[in-house]
C-alpha cells in the first residue's frame, strides 16, 4: 500500500506508485488523503465523527486511486482497522515526500504519521522524503531508486513477516543533489535537536563521512535511514 501527506495527486507519490508497478510479482494499492495534509504528524480523525469518508481518485499518471477525506494516518486505520482494503498490506510506503523529514520535522511530518500508524498495527512500513534545495523543486528521481532498493532488500521479510513481532520500518530521507551524487543511504539516528527546517543548503561535494546522526549526515549528501521511533 502506498499513501502520503502530499494528496493523492501529488507528484511524489506519483514517483513512487511508477516505480514499484515495474517490481515483479507486487501488487500496488494507493490510499492517500484527499488533499495535502503535511505537517499533521500523527492526527487522526475522531471516532465521534463518525466513519471516514473516501472516494475514488486517480495519481498525477492515472493510477488508480482511494482517496481519504482525512489524515496521512486516516488512510491506514481506513485500510486496515476499517477494512477498506480486503487484505492486509505486506508493507506501507509512506511518500515520496516534498522536503526532507529529519531530526525534530520528523515528529510533525504526516508522512511519517501514516507509516508510524502501520507500525503501530504490526505492518512494516517506510517513510520516504526528498529534500528541497534553497527553494527549488525536489528531484524525486534521486530518491527513487533507493525506495525501490529498500523494498527489494526486504522483500522476502516483508512477506514472510509475522504481526506478533517488530516489523521492518525506516524513515528515508534523500537529498536533492542535482549535478552532485547523493550518498548512501546510511544508517543513523534522529537528531534529537537542531533547526532541520533550515537544511536547505546540502553540500553534497563534501567528502566528509563525519555526522553523529541524520541531520548532520544529511547536510553533507547522504540519504539516511532512521527508526520511526526514536529509541
Amino acid at each position: 500500500m502506498v499513501t502520503n501527506d502530499d494528496g493523492v495527486d501529488a507528484p511524489g507519490i506519483n514517483a513512487v506508485v511508477q516505480v514499484l508497478r515495474t517490481l515483479p510479482d507486487t501488487q500496488v494499492t494507493v490510499v492517500a488523503p484527499l488533499t495535502n495534509q503535511s505537517g499533521t504528524g500523527e492526527k487522526t480523525t475522531p471516532t465521534s465523527a463518525g466513519a471516514l469518508v473516501t472516494s475514488k481518485a486517480t495519481t498525477a499518471s492515472e493510477y488508480p486511486s482511494t482517496a481519504v477525506h482525512g489524515y496521512p494516518a486516516d488512510t491506514v486505520i481506513w485500510a486496515v482497522k476499517d477494512h477498506g482494503l480486503s487484505f492486509r498490506p505486506d508493507v506501507v510506503v509512506s511518500g515520496i515526500n516534498f522536503g526532507q523529514n529529519i531530526g525534530p520535522l520528523a515528529a510533525l511530518s504526516g508522512t511519517v504519521g501514516a507509516a508510524r500508524e502501520a507500525i503501530s498495527l504490526g505492518i512494516p512500513a517506510l517513510a520516504a522524503s526528498q529534500g528541497v534545495d534553497n527553494g527549488s523543486a525536489p528531484d524525486f528521481s534521486e530518491a527513487v531508486p533507493i525506495v525501490k532498493s529498500w523494498v527489494i532488500e526486504h522483500r522476502a521479510e516483508l512477506i514472510a513477516h509475522s504481526y506478533d513481532s517488530k516489523p521492518p520500518q525506516a524513515n528515508l530521507n534523500v537529498p536533492t543533489c542535482g549535478a552532485a551524487s547523493v550518498r548512501g543511504p546510511v544508517t543513523t539516528v534522529l537528531a534529537p535537536s537542531g533547526d532541520a527546517s533550515k537544511t536547505t543548503s546540502v553540500d553534497c561535494t563534501s567528502i566528509s563521512t563525519s555526522y553523529a546522526n541524520d541531520l548532520e549526515a544529511f547536510e553533507i549528501g547522504f540519504a539516511t535511514l532512521t527508526p520511526l521511533y526514536p529509541p
